[in-house]
């Protein structure tokens, strides 16, 4: 487990730095709605943002996950590595159980780091001409102003999205790596002992096969995160966003940043799986095979 938790550390840190500017992209444009600006494309936001903020706009709230990372990874990686152990045996359904008590029982340290990105990333300064003064000076101080604010339970605003969208991710994204390795392996059946650009590749396939399947939630759960960011809250609760956004945006509003996200997913998840990997096999090469990811 120990072995797990370094791991998943280090290929987290490297997914985060990889995907920060394409995250902040994507919840730009899954709350244009709320912001009131508006993007015609993933360049425009891109150019937009770099333009009134600079580069540094794109990798607004990023503390966030980095400080909430080792938890998040020793969570994730550590119980999908226990479970699947316990469950002994190398079949699909047991990566996705094991992925998906790994999702699940992140999600406490999950939410409230999502909450603080995603406040951050929404969020424009004052001379930027856009929505107004910055409310937060940092991920910290965000994390401050919602305890004061709102109170521990308004740091877990949009909890249910947030376990609805990490539970299942995490067993398609674990699963959809091992299908990927196994195809790329070809007839010999060796899927460890895959190249590093072959994990790449595989890592790549599977974030984006995790992100596909659950997107939609993850749009509502933006929303609701976002909402707690001025007095008035717009939604009263998980029901009432998907009606406005289907009323207000048609079926076309649950797929907004879609593209950014998976411009996002493949350079994430291939850095992430690829680098854990290859720890864990360099670190640990008597692993039985159904011990490696």
């Amino acid at each position: 487990m120990a072995l797990d938790f370094f791991a998943g550390c280090i290929g987290g840190g490297a997914g985060v730095i990889v995907g920060q500017p394409f995250d902040t992209v994507k919840v730009r444009m899954q709350t244009s709605s709320m912001t009131g600006v508006h993007y015609r494309s993933v360049a425009n936001c891109i150019s937009s943002i770099v333009k009134h903020e600079s580069v540094s706009g794109l990798y607004k709230g990023m503390m966030s996950p980095l400080l909430g990372l080792s938890l998040i990874n020793a969570i994730v990686f550590g119980v999908r590595g226990v479970v699947y152990r316990h469950l002994n045996e190398d079949r699909l359904r047991n990566h996705f159980l094991s992925g998906s008590a790994g999702g699940f029982l992140q999600c406490v340290v999950c939410c409230p780091m999502e909450l603080a990105k995603t406040r951050m990333q929404i969020q424009v300064n004052s001379t930027a001409g856009e929505t107004g003064a910055a409310f937060y000076r940092g991920s910290v101080d965000c994390i401050r102003q919602i305890l004061h604010t709102e109170g521990v339970r308004g740091c877990y605003r949009g909890m249910i999205p947030t376990v609805a969208r990490e539970t299942p991710a995490f067993g398609v994204y674990f699963t959809a790596f091992d299908i990927f390795c196994q195809k790329f392996a070809g007839k010999n059946g060796d899927k460890h002992g895959l190249g590093f650009g072959t994990l790449l590749l595989a890592g790549g396939c599977a974030g984006m096969c995790s992100w596909s399947s659950i997107y939609p939630i993850d749009v509502i759960k933006s929303k609701l995160q976002a909402d707690g960011l001025t007095a008035v809250s717009r939604y009263s609760g998980i029901w009432d966003c998907i009606r406005q956004t289907h009323a207000e945006e048609g079926v076309r509003g649950f797929t907004r940043g879609y593209s950014a996200n998976l411009l996002r997913a493949f350079p994430v998840n291939a850095a992430t799986l690829s680098v854990v990997t290859v720890i864990i096999r360099y670190a640990n090469p008597k692993l039985p095979e159904f011990d490696a990811l």
